[in-house]
């Protein structure tokens, strides 16, 4: 699966490029990686109709399957865009396009009220269609009981335990290049690697195996 993940500051005409670079790089090696392009924010906000059409410029320009973030107000526009054919990835927990409103870079979930809003919005955006969603920085015990709730919604986690269907990692994150403070959740595989293909491999491995990631020292 390769995805293309946006944030506040990418255009969707920005995505629409880096999608189609992608497509076209998978056709180049005859490729099956299922590609799945963000929709960034403001795209989608307005209305079904708005986020229908930035759904099919991303379609168009080679993606499978397209993500949008939050849960309440987008099951409607979840289900309007899977009546219409295009696959969808929700994406609940920390946000990263309104982190801003969310108070900064914070576990979400804690507290029974603030878990019971999660797996209700989970619940919904199965309901609504979605497929896939992406459960960021939420503790590991919930993001394990949202994943049992959802015969028909796998979960990708990424700073939520191993009790999520899958994992996903940002590249920067996960090769030691990027320019920060690592996330907890993060572990660079570069260490011990020769190569870059080396240390992919090393995450793919350590996420079939279970060694990554590790509740005791990736999740919360």
């Amino acid at each position: 699966c390769q995805g293309l993940a946006s944030t506040a500051g990418v255009t969707l005409e920005t995505m629409a490029y880096h999608v189609e670079s992608v497509a076209r790089g998978l056709r180049r090696v005859q490729a099956t990686a299922w590609l799945l392009g963000d929709l960034p924010f403001g795209s989608y906000h307005e209305s079904k109709e708005q986020a229908m059409r930035s759904a099919a410029q991303l379609v168009h320009a080679g993606a499978h399957m397209v993500k949008l973030e939050g849960g309440g107000w987008t099951a409607d526009t979840v289900r309007f865009l899977v009546e219409r054919g295009i696959p969808v990835c929700a994406h609940l927990g920390l946000t990263p396009q309104t982190v801003h409103a969310l108070g900064g870079y914070r576990v979400q979930g804690r507290g029974d009220a603030a878990a019971l809003v999660l797996k209700r919005h989970a619940l919904e955006l199965q309901d609504a269609g979605a497929t896939m969603v992406v459960l960021e920085m939420v503790p590991a015990a919930l993001s394990a009981e949202i994943t049992r709730q959802l015969p028909t919604c796998h979960t990708i986690g990424i700073g939520a335990g191993q009790g999520t269907a899958g994992q996903v990692l940002v590249m920067h994150d996960m090769l030691g290049v990027n320019l920060g403070k690592n996330p907890k959740f993060v572990r660079n595989f570069m260490e011990g690697a020769g190569s870059v293909r080396d240390a992919m491999a090393a995450y793919v491995a350590a996420v079939k195996n279970g060694t990554f990631p590790d509740d005791a020292l990736h999740a919360w």
